[in-house]
């Protein structure tokens, strides 16, 4: 871990990447670290947050958030500790969540910083199942998959800081669940650890048979993060009525032309206006930014009470930031992702 108390180091988007991200479409500087003046806090960042949506905030195509201009850091989740205060709301030695970026040191003026105190027990919790993962999770299934107790929800990337949640909070809902994962040992974790009925993995040469086996009384929920091959297996087993919560489309997120084959588009039209099925998407903050404090105190007594399990897959770093998130993107992960930046 190289992180100093003398220089600032920064990963810029030195190019706009055509398909998956290479190192070249990053830079790595070094700056001096800000100086604090009045109203300002100096943070240093400890833990940041690697996350799909990073890739289209990387693209200049139109999307609900603007893109990273080239030349500046890239944006990222972060949880720092406070080197030094101006700021009447911090002072030296809290820990914050912030949205710093993929840096060592960062100056603000507490804009959108939450003080985690002095002694936060699992900090870099506030990046995952406590913070905008579990959030996204928690929402998009509770007010857009309406949960009812005997359904069968179907969660892709069930061992993500998304899947995995969702799945747990469809248990304590008294759902069937059935997750897809990638490889026998994350199936094997999603069923005995987090508790799932069932896992089908999705690089079975049967997985389409597999999952209809899984999900004999059709899907009720299909709680969309991934897309593509998956996407096309539930669709046939959407049961009438079905609701699906649409957060991410992560295999498409590298795509540089459409789907190869026919035109699926009258097929998914028809299978809606038939089945009478529910689509929505949602961008988690702009749409449920005022019910954060419901979901945080619900899942800090889930998390209290072992009702929720989470996995963190920490990497040690900054300077791996790039190669880690390009592993993400490819379903590497094994858990919630994240980069420990410097020491504690």
């Amino acid at each position: 871990m190289t992180q100093n108390h003398a220089t600032n180091r920064q990963w810029v988007l030195a190019s706009r990447p055509h398909g998956e991200p290479s190192r070249d479409n990053f830079r790595l500087e070094e700056t001096a670290i800000p100086s604090v003046t009045e109203g300002t806090v100096l943070l240093r960042t400890v833990y940041l947050s690697l996350d799909p949506y990073m890739r289209g905030r990387m693209s200049d195509a139109p999307s609900y958030a603007p893109p990273v201009e080239i030349d500046q850091v890239m944006v990222g989740g972060t949880v720092s500790r406070v080197v030094e205060s101006r700021h009447a709301d911090f002072k030296s030695g809290d820990w914050v969540l912030g949205f710093t970026g993929w840096q060592d040191y960062a100056l603000s003026d507490g804009t959108a910083l939450t003080n985690l105190g002095q002694q936060p027990e699992n900090p870099s919790y506030t990046l995952g199942v406590m913070g905008m993962p579990g959030f996204t999770a928690y929402m998009g299934l509770t007010d857009i998959g309406k949960p009812k107790a005997g359904e069968t929800l179907v969660v892709a990337a069930a061992t993500g800081p998304v899947g995995a949640t969702v799945g747990q909070i469809g248990k304590i809902k008294g759902m069937r669940v059935v997750g897809i994962a990638g490889g026998e040992e994350k199936c094997r974790y999603v069923v005995e650890t987090l508790g799932f009925d069932a896992c089908i993995n999705h690089r079975a040469e049967d997985f389409e048979a597999q999952l209809e086996a899984a999900c004999d009384a059709g899907i009720d929920v299909y709680y969309e993060n991934v897309g593509g091959k998956v996407f096309d297996a539930v669709l046939p087993l959407l049961n009438t009525s079905a609701r699906i919560p649409v957060c991410g489309v992560v295999a498409q997120y590298n795509a540089t032309d459409l789907p190869a084959g026919p035109d699926r588009l009258p097929l998914l039209m028809t299978t809606i206006l038939k089945k009478r099925l529910t689509v929505r998407g949602f961008i988690i903050f702009d749409d449920y930014g005022h019910r954060f404090d419901e979901f945080f105190n619900e899942m800090s007594r889930w998390v209290d009470e072992g009702r929720i399990h989470y996995r963190e897959e920490i990497k040690q770093g900054l300077e791996n930031a790039p190669e880690a998130f390009n592993g993400l993107l490819r379903g590497d992960n094994f858990g919630k992702l994240v980069i420990q930046v410097g020491e504690r």
